[in-house]
């Protein structure tokens, strides 16, 4: 459909019904951002055939800091996202224009290998994802794209997930009609991040996004992890996940989160292997003694934290397919006591001034006493967000608190999102 058409079928309320599916009680608010989007795309590239496109954010639910080590990990879609509306293009250039920062113009040329000089920069990772794409047999085409992006930079979603799996998701449906399967669009987006961004991520991250719902992921094998999609809704449940932004610095910290993967392998070194996995908690007790010497206690922590979450998320994992929600709020509860006693990853002992969350852990302890649910450190932790599953008739309270304590807006409250990567079928 041309963009002056989409523009009035959306106006005339025509797309409500497919945003109502995607969005809930959100849609209003979304046809506008929709409008707004296609508004900028008719001012940048015209009237062209266009469709949108919508790729949620994450959230981990347990897991914490095991994925680099070969670990298991639990992760969600949620229902932040990041929309595109793009159209397939003529000649040899990809044109994107992310809302709040320059257009990204990269000549097909450019995909066929990694270009030191745009590392770190978003048009290394549209490069990477066709790069990859191209690496895996796929066709890629040139095409214009607008995008708007609610999972922000910063909050622990993974904002550059979502719009590595974006790229993948429109090729996928402009160029090869959408026959590439959710996780190999998140494969190949974790390829452009290491490959010609410069990052080392796992990837956690991109299959939560392209998948969407609940994942379980079994990293044994980097390289061919085990995927398992978990049918499991929290809203029908009555709870929501709140994530509350304590508005912590994130600068000088990199020392901080390198240690935790560093140290785990120091372990793992004692045992001739390059990560923890198959070292069991019970050879952590038994070889205690040496392992102090050599590595440290907090490495020695940080690794019986890694054998102990492994088990944790099995048994979450098991417990979403029976629909047993204690036992499920159990394990986040547990991986959030491991994560701050043993694997130390709540504050920096570089600012001990500065524990916003410790205090928003305090605190959330404090008024969800008798409401059920749990709560934990989220995602790589010593500044930034928790999350907290919380009865949906008491999202309102508990906003409120958090948002008084840290700052307005600090509280989100979203729902876990079944759809990963889609084209938005209006």
């Amino acid at each position: 459909m041309k963009a002056t058409a989409l523009k009035q079928y959306l106006t005339d309320g025509r797309g409500d019904k497919a945003l109502c599916r995607l969005y809930g009680e959100k849609a209003e608010a979304q046809r506008a951002r929709y409008l707004a989007l296609l508004s900028d795309f008719l001012g940048e590239y015209g009237d062209l055939d266009v469709s949108f496109f919508s790729v949620p954010g994450r959230s981990e639910i347990s897991g914490n800091h095991t994925d680099h080590n070969r670990g298991k990990v639990l992760c969600g879609a949620i229902d932040l996202d990041i929309i595109a509306v793009a159209a397939k293009t003529e000649g040899d250039t990809i044109r994107v224009h992310s809302k709040g920062y320059k257009e990204d113009v990269i000549p097909l040329s450019e995909t066929d290998a990694p270009n030191e000089q745009y590392r770190f920069k978003s048009r290394s990772l549209i490069a990477g994802v066709c790069a990859g794409l191209k690496k895996n047999g796929h066709r890629i085409v040139p095409f214009s794209a607008c995008t708007a992006n609610d999972v922000k930079t910063g909050s622990g979603l993974s904002s550059s997930a979502a719009f590595e799996v974006m790229i993948g998701n429109i090729e996928n449906h402009l160029a090869n009609e959408g026959r590439i399967g959710a996780p190999e669009i998140a494969q190949i987006s974790q390829y452009a991040e290491n490959v010609f961004f410069g990052k080392p991520c796992g990837l956690m991250d991109q299959t939560a996004c392209a998948v969407g719902g609940f994942v379980a992921i079994d990293f044994e094998d980097p390289q061919d992890p085990v995927i398992t999609p978990l049918a499991f809704d929290l809203t029908a449940s009555g709870y929501s996940l709140c994530i509350v932004n304590t508005g912590g610095n994130h600068a000088d910290l990199n020392e901080d989160y390198a240690s935790v993967p560093a140290e785990m392998k120091k372990i793992a070194a004692y045992y001739g292997r390059d990560a923890l996995r198959g070292i069991t908690f019970d050879q952590l007790i038994a070889d205690a003694p040496v392992l102090r010497r050599a590595a440290g206690d907090r490495a020695l922590l940080r690794a019986m934290h890694f054998a102990a979450e492994n088990e944790r998320v099995e048994k979450q994992t098991e417990a979403l397919k029976a629909n047993d929600l204690s036992a499920f709020f159990a394990g986040v509860k547990a991986s959030g006591d491991s994560s701050y006693k043993y694997l130390q990853n709540v504050y920096t002992v570089k600012n001990v001034a500065e524990q916003g969350l410790s205090l928003a852990l305090c605190v959330t302890e404090r008024i969800t006493k008798n409401w059920g649910g749990a709560f934990r450190v989220h995602g790589g932790g010593f500044a930034g967000t928790i999350q907290a599953f919380i009865p949906s008739e008491k999202t309102a309270d508990y906003a409120a608190i958090m948002d008084h304590v840290f700052g307005a807006g600090a509280c989100s409250v979203l729902k876990v999102r079944p759809e990963g990567a889609i084209r938005v079928d209006l």
